[in-house]
Formats: structure tokens, C-alpha cells, sequence
């Protein structure tokens, strides 16, 4: 049985590392978040990781919609790329629990022991930002959750969809995808790559996402793959660059917010 905590490793860099820094930033880009006035609270959502001063703002569009049922939600399923490190499908941290600078979120170990196909490997977690960058929202947002967090590697649409299927739960389970977009486009070459992309994942299309559009392919193909058998609805919430937020525009990477929701749409 994991016994240890995963330590924070971009504390300071990707987000403040003080407490009190990171709490305050966190509500201001909840607090500063739009959201569609028909927003109701999704099953899933894609999220990106950058540095909170380039990709914050539109993490907190999707974040947001947790909101409503912070209380209800136990179980928060956090899905990644490996950036690191070289890895064949899904690992856990083989931790007790994620920390970052507001405190410990911790796992739960007993729906990653019912999923065969995940591994366990505390290297491929240990410096990987992917997952680190989501805590914090995830601490304010829904605070009484568990988590099972998962860096994925080269795999198949349909093993990750496998084990978000086999973890899929009820009301109090949810999924966050971590993900950005292009890299190092100029701002308007990624722009156009970038809502093409938003298109696919928005159709549910089976033509997979490639790892040049987004470096959470392998998550976010799977996630589609699984929101398509089961008849879910995606919806773009933010797409925006780093060119839109803090970065030059000469070369940008690109981000975006969705919500896959189980219910049908408003009238």
C-alpha cells in the first residue's frame, strides 16, 4: 500500500509557491472566470497546464463549473501526458496523495487497485507538471475530493477510454484532462491549427487528435472515445493562446477549455 506523497515540483514556477500567493491567484481566476449562463456542471472537462500568468484564465473557465457541486463530488479521475519520461499507457504516482503549496489532496488508492491496466511509476510522476498544475484548482474548487491521478504515455484510444470507462462512476465522479494545444506556432498559424483541433474534439469524430495539435493527445483521444459511446455533448468554453495572455506572438502555444456534459443541452 503507497504510504508517500508526491511533492510538489513547479511550485514557484509553473504557480506561486507561497500558500497564501496561490490561494489568492486561484480565487481571482475563479473569481474572474466567465461561464456560459446555461452552464451546468460537466461529467469531464480538457484543460491546459501551462504557467497560470499564460493558461490560468482559461483552466478557470472549465474549473469553474465545478463549482455548484463541490460538495458532491468525491472522486476527481486526472489525466496527463508523460513529459519526461518514456511510457507504455497509464501509471499512478504510487503515492497516498498529491502536494502542492496549500496542502495534500489525497488519492484514492482503491480505484486505481480495481483498474489491471494501470501501472504503477512514482519517476514518471515526479517531475511531471501536467497533473501538478491542476491541483491547486481542484484543492479550492472541489475540496473534498479524492483523486486518482494518471500520466499517460503511448496508448490507444480505446485503452485509455477502457479505464476512464472502468472508473466512470456516478454524480460523484469527474474527470479533468490536462492538456494544451499547439506549440510554437506563429499566433495566427496556431490559431487556425487550434480550432480545427476544437472542432474534432467538440464533433467527437473518430479521426484521433495528433500529439502536434495537443500534447494530451493519448488523454483527450480517449476521452472522445469514450464520450461518443456513451453520447455525451462537448462544448468549447475558452480557446485562447499565449500570444492572448502573456507571451510574444511571434511563436505561441495554444489552449483550450472544454466541458463534456451527460445531460442534453438547454432549450
Amino acid at each position: 500500500m503507497a504510504s508517500s506523497v508526491r511533492a510538489p515540483a513547479v511550485a514557484g514556477m509553473f504557480y506561486p509557491g507561497n500558500k497564501a500567493d496561490l490561494a489568492k491567484l486561484v480565487d481571482q481566476l475563479l473569481e474572474s472566470a466567465e461561464v456560459p449562463p446555461h452552464a451546468v456542471a460537466p461529467k469531464a472537462i480538457i484543460v491546459p497546464h501551462a504557467g497560470y500568468v499564460y493558461s490560468g484564465p482559461i483552466a478557470a473557465t472549465a474549473f469553474k463549473l465545478f463549482e455548484p457541486i463541490a460538495d458532491r463530488v468525491e472522486r476527481i479521475v486526472l489525466i496527463g501526458p508523460a513529459h519526461r519520461v518514456y511510457l507504455d499507457g497509464l501509471a499512478s504516482p504510487d503515492a497516498a496523495a498529491l502536494a502542492t503549496p496549500l496542502g495534500q489532496m489525497p488519492i484514492e488508492l482503491e480505484a486505481i487497485a480495481k483498474c489491471p491496466e494501470i501501472t504503477h511509476d512514482a519517476l514518471a510522476h515526479a517531475r511531471e507538471h501536467s497533473l501538478e498544475v491542476m491541483v491547486p484548482f481542484l484543492q479550492r474548487v472541489t475540496p473534498k475530493a479524492k483523486l486518482v491521478p494518471l500520466v499517460v504515455g503511448h496508448a490507444s484510444p480505446e485503452a485509455v477510454g477502457n479505464v476512464i470507462d472502468r472508473l466512470w462512476g456516478g454524480f460523484e465522479t469527474r474527470f479533468v484532462l490536462s492538456s494544451d494545444l499547439s506549440h510554437y506556432l506563429s499566433y495566427e498559424e496556431g490559431r487556425l491549427s487550434d480550432t480545427r483541433t476544437s472542432r474534432r474534439i467538440c464533433s467527437l469524430g473518430p479521426q484521433p487528435v495528433g500529439f502536434d495539435e495537443a500534447c494530451g493527445a493519448a488523454g483527450i483521444n480517449g476521452l472522445v472515445w469514450v464520450a461518443r459511446h456513451r453520447h455525451l455533448r462537448a462544448e468549447l468554453l475558452d480557446l485562447r493562446s499565449s500570444g492572448d495572455t502573456a507571451g510574444p506572438r511571434d511563436e505561441v502555444v495554444g489552449y483550450g477549455a472544454f466541458a463534456f456534459f451527460e445531460e442534453a443541452p438547454p432549450p
